[in-house]
């Protein structure tokens, strides 16, 4: 079995979900303000959902196609939220994502976590570029994409369904080669 990355920050340690993070998951993902910014996560967010979610994490990252990390906050040592990239090998591409428990919205936790997996994918995974959205009516989002040094793309109308919703979605990207240049390489 290979093993599941791990990354710190200044106030984060990224790091595989594990069994008992389950609870705490359900608690954070499934609040309704969670639910209603993201295209995945499901409201009510009901017991197993959790579980399911974790289940094929060190499937997809030993294939390749994604890796999930749980943002933990080193000081109190709490599940924050989640962060990862969904491979597309064939493109050397992922989309990132992440969701932030509402108890640490507006910490700037999502871009902390965020900026260490794009060095991750960039300098581990060796991707080409990293592709996000987010739905027109969640902006944080946007700033955070945008904090991290992705470029605005465009807007895909009603390209997704929330809720019986069609909804548009912004979509942002970076290539290595900005990233690095960025970085100062």
């Amino acid at each position: 079995m290979k093993k599941y990355p791990e990354i710190t920050t200044d106030r984060l340690l990224l790091r595989g979900f594990q069994a008992h993070d389950a609870l705490e998951i359900q608690k954070l993902a499934g609040a309704f303000e969670v639910a209603e910014m993201t295209l995945n996560i499901p409201h009510p967010y009901l017991d197993g959902m959790a579980e399911t979610w974790m289940e094929n994490h060190q499937k997809n990252f030993e294939s390749g196609e994604g890796v999930v990390f749980a943002m933990i906050d080193l000081k109190s040592g709490m599940l924050v939220g989640a962060v990862g990239l969904t491979v597309t090998p064939r493109f050397k591409r992922a989309e990132l994502g992440y969701w932030i428990g509402k108890p640490f919205w507006g910490r700037g936790f999502a871009t902390e976590a965020s900026k260490a997996v794009l060095a991750y994918g960039f300098e581990e995974m060796q991707l080409n570029k990293i592709h996000a959205s987010h739905m027109m009516r969640n902006p944080a989002s946007g700033r955070v994409m945008q904090k991290i040094g992705m470029e605005h793309e465009g807007v895909l109308k009603q390209h997704a369904l929330k809720w019986d919703q069609f909804v548009d979605l912004a979509i942002y990207g970076i290539l290595a080669s900005t990233w690095l240049v960025q970085q100062g390489q």
